[in-house]
């Protein structure tokens, strides 16, 4: 390849066809491709070679501490899971076609966060936005934007996901001003993105850290309204090493 014909490639970002330039006219001569068939295969593999790369690029900002997939999760040690809900959930995609939440409730070590990230990376292959975060931090990153007035900014990016995995909510406290803050990222998902849930507590105990009635009846009607409720209370605690969550 000349060196011109590497800058032009350069300037329209065919970095597939730039790779590989010496392997697809080695195959075009094996395979004795006529001029349109080597056109039409040198843009399907730029184009397969840029989804790809937009896909990991996704997934590299979606911030997942362990890319679990629903075929490595071990339904065999948890006998008490409504597996046949959990695949047709999964199955079916209708959790982002339909925009539903899905929240899981149960113990820690039950394999809640493994399977809301496996749905989350399904999303992500499938072209959608997504991200996952700790409630912890989630709720720490909104005290220290009303620190630097930077609160609105922060909800608009995070609601701005197609899906957003907030996992183990429960688990730390909440002040009153982040609870209004909590709640507003909510209202602008609700039934525009999908959420999915990880909790130990089942709602009732909420109220012990959010500590506001009104908001958390409200928070708690935006959840579960268009959702999937995916019921771990009886599952055992599984090896870290397989699950997490």
């Amino acid at each position: 390849m000349n060196e011109d014909l590497a800058k032009m490639m350069k300037y329209l970002q065919l970095t597939g066809l730039l790779t590989n330039w010496d392997h697809l006219l080695a195959l075009a001569q094996e395979k004795d491709f006529s001029h349109t068939r080597f056109l039409s295969y040198v843009i399907e593999e730029e184009y397969k070679f840029k989804k790809e790369n937009s896909r990991k690029r996704r997934l590299k900002k979606a911030n997942i501490p362990e890319e679990l997939v629903m075929e490595t999760f071990p339904f065999h040690e948890q006998p008490k899971l409504n597996k046949q809900k959990v695949l047709g959930l999964y199955d079916s995609f209708d959790y982002m076609t339909k925009k539903q939440n899905v929240i899981w409730v149960g113990p820690t070590g039950s394999g809640k966060s493994g399977m809301a990230t496996s749905f989350l990376i399904k999303a992500i292959n499938y072209g959608y936005s997504g991200r996952f975060i700790l409630f912890p931090e989630l709720i720490d990153a909104l005290f220290k934007s009303r620190a630097d007035i930077s609160e609105q900014r922060l909800i608009k990016q995070f609601a701005s996901y197609d899906i957003l995995v907030i996992d183990e909510i429960g688990y730390v406290d909440v002040e009153p001003f982040q609870v209004g803050l909590f709640f507003t990222l909510m209202q602008k998902r609700h039934k525009r993105k999908t959420t999915l849930v990880t909790t130990n507590l089942g709602f009732q105990q909420w109220l012990s850290f959010l500590k506001n009635d009104q908001l958390t009846a409200a928070l708690i009607d935006r959840l579960t309204e268009n959702s999937h409720v995916i019921n771990m209370k009886n599952c055992v605690s599984l090896r870290p090493r397989l699950v997490q969550g």
